[in-house]
């Protein structure tokens, strides 16, 4: 059976985008009887909150969408130290004592927007403890080479990530497990065939496949949709305030915003009130839409834009 998974962060309320995000990856696993988890993304010390993560599964809850399975993923952190021990056993793990200003300095923009990081610190060993006595960040030192992933829909995932994104951070100064290493342990752990995200996160798949290459575990199949994007570019999301569902909930029914959003990505033509489960006797990717939409919060309803 294939296994796919929905894996939002627990920094802050759900939005649009995550719903929309999760509506997608719902409609995907179900229209082709697949196992569904729900995977809390709550490594970050600093923002990620109990509270944060129950209400998220009560707005999936609310809007129809149910998982076979919830992961924590903070209760995986042996599974995300023995990768670790293996990066290391690899000789591919090092520190990195990079300042935020050097980052700047020797920095070039990358794919993903965000700084490439031109491996600075490769080389430099680990204590004589190990990555467990080191107080800085570590970083994985990836192989040479081009990586082309295969999207469903697409889209051109080929990156050369050691050389175009530099070698990612995989534990954080404060002894956080960073993004690019939990997922992949997580998803191979998990069983994860599948991977229906958005395509923000689309510059990190490269990255992701050769950190699966360097710890022998398998890849899933990708694919990576629109974005709801603020007026202003950039997509919504709980950083730059996006209206949450607690805003929405008393506006909106649950079957009302899934008729939006399905109106949002294109597989309805109208806002037509449904459930999900309405929207899988005749859902296929074919009809999503593949250009990003600007929504607006009027404080009164969503309106969409191009």
């Amino acid at each position: 059976m294939e296994v796919a998974r929905f894996a939002p962060s627990t920094t802050g309320v759900a939005h649009p985008g995550t719903l929309l995000a999760g509506l997608l990856a719902w409609l995907d696993a179900r229209s082709r009887g697949a196992r569904l988890l729900l995977r809390l993304e709550d490594l970050d010390p600093e923002r990620c909150r109990p509270e944060l993560a129950a209400g998220l599964q009560a707005d999936l809850a609310w809007l129809g969408l149910d998982f076979d399975a919830v992961e924590e993923q903070h209760r995986h952190a042996a599974r995300h130290a023995e990768a670790l021990d293996r990066l290391a056993a690899a000789g591919a793990l090092y520190p990195c004592g990079c300042s935020r200003s050097r980052l700047r300095e020797h920095g070039e923009k990358a794919p993903d927007g965000g700084l490439r990081y031109l491996n600075l610190c490769r080389g430099r060993a680990l204590p004589p403890g190990g990555w467990r006595a080191c107080d800085e960040p570590l970083r994985a030192a990836l192989p040479p080479g081009r990586i082309v992933p295969v999207d469903e829909g697409g889209l051109d995932l080929a990156q050369e990530p050691a050389r175009e994104m530099g070698d990612p951070v995989v534990r954080r100064r404060d002894g956080a497990v960073a993004y690019q290493l939990a997922v992949v342990v997580d998803d191979a752990a998990s069983g994860v065939t599948r991977v229906t995200r958005g395509r923000d996160l689309a510059p990190s798949t490269a990255t992701q496949v050769a950190l699966q290459r360097l710890l022998g575990l398998p890849a899933p199949v990708y694919r990576h949709h629109l974005l709801l994007l603020e007026e202003r570019g950039g997509k919504l999301a709980k950083l730059h305030g996006a209206v949450g569902v607690d805003a929405l909930r008393p506006v909106y029914s649950p079957d009302a915003l899934v008729g939006w959003l399905a109106l949002a990505c294109g597989i309805r033509d109208g806002p037509t009130p449904l459930s999900p489960r309405a929207l899988l006797a005749d859902f296929r990717w074919e009809r999503v839409r593949r250009r990003d939409r600007v929504a607006r919060w009027t404080g009164r309803s969503l309106e969409l834009g191009d």
